[in-house]
């Protein structure tokens, strides 16, 4: 998990310089601010049953597009509207495995590794307020909205002292999730918020009670054009 957190961050930052390099040489009035993102975050399991816990760092990043459109002359006020690729890692003590076409929610114990995966396309959909102008690039911005995703894979994996027990595509993840955003800083450093409106599992029983599992994302959100 931590290798993706570098790479990416990396990455990102590697093609900042030569943005800005291009927007310096022509004062553009119509400049559009804020193209790429990546959130880098720590996840928070929301309405859990009373016996499952967390255990271990639960995280995952994003990154992608989002179409800047303002709103008015200033262009202070916009909107933006994206696509991007989110990877998420749940670690806890909720055991998802596959048996005869069924899937079992058990507590798992005595284990090593217990936890599930995501990789999923987002939809961010984000109002934006900034005091940018076409000369200042470091500025105060409060970006909300909501975001959606599509789950393209989901896996668990399970460890103990005698097996290693890996499941794939569990019918029960729940394929489309949204959620409300707000991201909030100064240049390019950005506290970030998500909070799971959907549940990760679709019919799901743990002991005979449905499982309403969200998750809370928070973390920070870098922004360069």
């Amino acid at each position: 998990m931590n290798k993706y957190f570098l790479i990416v961050f990396f990455l990102f930052y590697a093609i900042k310089p030569q943005a800005q390099v291009n927007n310096d040489s022509i004062i553009d009035l119509k400049y559009l601010e804020d193209q790429l993102y990546l959130s880098l975050t720590y996840t928070i399991l929301s309405n859990k049953p009373e016996t499952i816990s967390q255990n271990g760092f639960s995280g995952g990043f994003s990154l992608g597009f989002i179409k800047d459109i303002p709103l008015n002359e200033q262009r202070n006020l916009g909107l933006g509207i994206g696509v991007g690729y989110a990877y998420n890692v749940y670690v806890q003590n909720l055991k998802v495995s596959r048996d005869n076409q069924t899937t079992l929610f058990e507590l798992a114990e005595d284990y090593k590794t217990n936890r599930f995966g995501i990789k999923a396309i987002e939809m961010p959909f984000e109002f934006r307020w900034r005091t940018s102008t076409p000369e200042k690039y470091s500025f105060w911005r409060i970006y909300g909205g909501i975001k959606f995703a599509y789950l393209i894979t989901a896996k668990t994996k399970f460890t103990d002292s005698e097996v290693v027990l890996t499941t794939k595509n569990i019918p029960e993840f729940n394929r489309i999730q949204y959620g409300a955003t707000l991201a909030a800083g100064y240049g390019n450093w950005n506290l970030y918020f998500y909070y799971g409106l959907s549940p990760l599992f679709n019919d799901a029983l743990f002991n005979g009670k449905k499982i309403d599992l969200k998750d809370v994302n928070i973390g920070l959100k870098f922004y360069i054009m």
